[in-house]
Formats: C-alpha cells, sequence, structure tokens
C-alpha cells in the first residue's frame, strides 16, 4: 500500500486514534533531503489524531559544531565519557536541532515545544572511567508531556537532560526514547534512522516477536552496527516494558514513516510485544474481508467462488489468519456428518497476494489439520487444481479418487467439470 492510498489509510485510523506514538530522529536523517518531508509526514500522523512525541539526536550537528569552533570533543551518542567542552557543545547542538524542528512543525501548523521532561542523573564512574557529564535516565515528568498531548501539542525531547540540582548531561537519544515511550504506555515507538534495520528475518520479513528478536541478537549481534544493535537493544526493552510495538526505518527513504505505519508488510523492522499474528474463527464482521480475499483467488480460478450467502452461512466453518487486526489469511473445514463421518475437506485455503511465500499457507494447512483429528476425523480431503503440489510437498496428503469423495460432494465434484486432483490426509 502506498501513502497516497487514502482507503488504505483510513483502515487504520480506528485503530491508531488518540494513541501516542513516540519518534527517535537520528541526527543524520534530520540532516538530509528528507528532514522536510517527514516532517509534513507528522502531519498526515496528527490529522488522524495520533499523539506524538518527538526525541532527535544532535551527533552529525555536534561534530560539525565543534568543527566550525576548532574543538575536540568525544562523541559517543551519549554512551561515553562526555567531558565540559562536549557538553557544552551539545547543549548548543541540541538548541540548533530544536529550533530546526520548530521551524519546520511550525510550517505544517504544529504547534510544539521543547521540553525538560528528562530527569537524569549521573552515569558516573563504569569500569574505572569517570563519565563526567554524561547521563542516565532516571524519569520522566510524565505530567508534563501527558499536559501537552492533551493540549495538541508535540514535546520535543532533547539528548539532554537535567538533574534535581539544575544539572545538565548528555543522555543517549535511544535510552531517552525508550524511557519516554514506557513511561507513556506509547502504542509505538519508532526509531527513524539511516537503515531499514534486519529485512529477511524473524517469522515475516522485518517482523520479530520478542522473542525472536532476543535470539536474533543473540547470534549475530557482533555482526550489526553498533547503532543498530542500540535499537534493537532499547526496541526489545521497550516491547519488554509494555510498549506494543518498536519499529526501526530509514529515514532517508521517501514516505518511509507512513509506509512503515499504514501497510501490514512494512519497509523496516518491527518487534511485537503481544500478539501480532493469529489464527482464529471467522466472525461476522470478517464478511466483507473474507468476501474480497476469496473473490481475487476466485478470480485467478484457483478456488471455486462462493456467495456473501453461502459465507455468512458457513461462517462457523472458516479459520482467518490476521497480521495486526488484518485479515491475510483464510481456511475452511467443511464436515460431512450425515455421509462420511470420519471425512472433513480442507477448503478455501487462501493467502493475499502480499503475504505470499511467508509460511501463512502452511501454518493455515496445519491448524485446520489438527482441528479436524481432534474432532475425531479419520481422513482430510483437499480437491486442488493449481495448489495440488503444495498439498503433496508440504502438507503429507496423497492422491486420491472420486471413491474417496462423500456422495454430495462427488456429486458436486462431477458436476463442476474442474477436474481438481482429489487429495487424502490420513490423520490416524
Amino acid at each position: 500500500m502506498k501513502p497516497s492510498d487514502l482507503r488504505g489509510i483510513l483502515g487504520y485510523t480506528t485503530r491508531f486514534r488518540d494513541q501516542t506514538f513516540v519518534l527517535a530522529v537520528d541526527s543524520a536523517v534530520l540532516a538530509g533531503d528528507q528532514a522536510g518531508a517527514l516532517l509534513t509526514d507528522l502531519s498526515v500522523l496528527r490529522s488522524l489524531n495520533i499523539r506524538l512525541v518527538l526525541g532527535f539526536g544532535i551527533s552529525r550537528f555536534l561534530r560539525d559544531l565543534a568543527g566550525r569552533l576548532g574543538l575536540s570533543i568525544s562523541d559517543d551518542q551519549g554512551m561515553g565519557v562526555t567531558d565540559a567542552d562536549t557538553l557544552a557543545t551539545a547543549v548548543l547542538a541540541a538548541g540548533q536541532v530544536g529550533n530546526r524542528l520548530l521551524e519546520g512543525l511550525s510550517a505544517s501548523d504544529l504547534p510544539a515545544a521543547v521540553t525538560n521532561a528528562l530527569v537524569a542523573h549521573p552515569a558516573g564512574i563504569l569500569s574505572g572511567t569517570d563519565h563526567e557529564w554524561t547521563g542516565r535516565v532516571e524519569r520522566v515528568d510524565h505530567g508534563l508531556l501527558a499536559d501537552l498531548l492533551g493540549r495538541g501539542v508535540i514535546p520535543l525531547l532533547p539528548p539532554v537532560a537535567y538533574d534535581g540540582a539544575g544539572r545538565t548531561y548528555r543522555v543517549n537519544s535511544d535510552q531517552a526514547a525508550l524511557a519516554v515511550a514506557t513511561a507513556l504506555k506509547a502504542a509505538k515507538l519508532i526509531y527513524i534512522t539511516t537503515s531499514r534495520g534486519v529485512r529477511g528475518a524473524g517469522t515475516l520479513s522485518g517482523q520479530f516477536s520478542v522473542e525472536e528478536a532476543t535470539a536474533y541478537l543473540a547470534r549475530h549481534r557482533s555482526e550489526l552496527a553498533p547503532d543498530l544493535v542500540s535499537k534493537l537493544d532499547h526496541g526489545l526493552r521497550a516491547c519488554r516494558g509494555g510498549v506494543a510495538r518498536a519499529h526501526i526505518i530509514n529515514g532517508l527513504e521517501p514516505n518511509a514513516l507512513l509506509d512503515e505505519i499504514f501497510s501490514n508488510e512494512g519497509v523496516g523492522t518491527m518487534i511485537y510485544a503481544n500478539e501480532y499474528m493469529a489464527i482464529r474463527k471467522a466472525r461476522p464482521r470478517d464478511l466483507p474481508a473474507l468476501q474480497r480475499l476469496i473473490g481475487e483467488s476466485a478470480e485467478l480460478e484457483q478456488i471455486l467462488p462462493r456467495g456473501r450467502e453461502d459465507l455468512a452461512a458457513r461462517m462457523a466453518d472458516f479459520f482467518v489468519y490476521e497480521i495486526d487486526r488484518n485479515l491475510v489469511g483464510c481456511v475452511g473445514l467443511r464436515r460431512y456428518p450425515d455421509e462420511a463421518d470420519g471425512v472433513a475437506e480442507l477448503e478455501c485455503l487462501v493467502v493475499a497476494s502480499a503475504h505470499e511465500n511467508q509460511g501463512i499457507g502452511r501454518r493455515l494447512m496445519q491448524f485446520v489439520e489438527n482441528a479436524a483429528r481432534e474432532q475425531g476425523h479419520k481422513s482430510l480431503l483437499a480437491l486442488s487444481t493449481q495448489a495440488f503440489a503444495f498439498f503433496l510437498q508440504k502438507g503429507g496428503f496423497r492422491e486420491g479418487t472420486v471413491s474417496d469423495l462423500p456422495p454430495s460432494r462427488r456429486e458436486a465434484y462431477e458436476a463442476s467439470q474442474r477436474r481438481s486432483r482429489i487429495l487424502v490426509r490420513d490423520l490416524g
């Protein structure tokens, strides 16, 4: 789905309305050509009544400013030692970036305010090294942020924070965004960086459960860039801390933010904390989506068409596969209790084209097989004109004959003239 597809965006409005998204933008993105477009995309989110908190990094601007001032600074992105010169330059760079953001948001008529909502304490002495003016976020002024969000104001969070005595510390922007997202119980934490994260990993491309992301990091931490490791680490901590989703996207790509939020597939990496993918029984409200999904497959002559009335009457026989509450697959289980009590039929196995080759069809097939077995059926039928190789190779089916069909199914089979291959899965 493209962000220009208004219908696709509107499908998400009910789900995201009045929810809070925390965005953390790397300084390299803010210094790039897409910075203006990114701020315009925030207008789309605000128009949908999505509450936004915008954190930002300053490393690129810090280095440039230090170069112009002729200063030698230590820049470990708020993780290493911050000496007095580096802190002073960081405060100047944070002001420069904050002002740039205020200008861009004002051009889109978006009210915003730079805040001191982060309360820090010194990082202290680590491994024998005094980190001087490097800080760690101790707590977040939840009341201040909630008040601003309630008034429609976008809080801006520079990577500097203050302690109770008014001392200033430089903090890591990834950690600051994590602290804010968990404090606000945000629906999403979105890291906008110069990388698409990890694509082609997880159960779905670029989409990890917390367990999958943990295992992936354990295996590949040494191979990944430190910046990406930081995003994955903090994203994982966010999901463990109550944030539903953590995303990593490439802010240098046009429309990346909207494409990530308003499509099932996304364009970056997402870590999800709750049940992101689920197979469940179909419900009456699924009927329009089920019709569309089956209709598209029927047009390709992959399955027989099903009318609305037939689907509505047999809704209890169907199961759907959801991704983030979007229906992307379905399957039916037909029973023949008056003709062949031990026989059931897997029917209408369909996966949306955008989600093919991701194992969804196999999961639906296995789900129905298990359901049929639990109901006491001894064999499972499947009739197919195009996907028979899938059933034979992936599902453990064997070739059957017309004699395997219950009488009413045999009559319908012979009347259709489709010459579907008859497949049988023994469930004993």
